[in-house]
């Protein structure tokens, strides 16, 4: 017998949970009745292309775990994309 979980038992446990998916679409999370949209985290920051006041950002650790994280910074107005760290 193999141990393997298709889509379809992913969803029935997905559903017997309470557990609502979410699909990734142009970088916003949408889940799948398309109640609600999950943005993330803003800051104050300025963006370099259009000078909107305000960039959704999240971290990642893309390096050795003794070095910090990078941050992804994206601006909804414009568009634009960019990275530190």
């Amino acid at each position: 017998m193999q141990n393997s979980l298709t889509i379809n038992s992913m969803l029935d446990i997905q559903r017997e949970l309470g557990i609502k998916p979410f699909v990734k679409a142009d970088g916003l999370y949408i889940d799948f009745e398309g109640e609600e949209e999950v943005r993330r985290a803003t800051t104050r920051r300025t963006c370099e292309k259009c000078g909107h006041p305000e960039l959704e950002y999240y971290t990642r650790q893309t390096r050795s775990a003794d070095e910090g994280e990078t941050a992804f910074y994206h601006c909804r107005k414009c568009g634009h994309r960019f990275k530190e760290g």
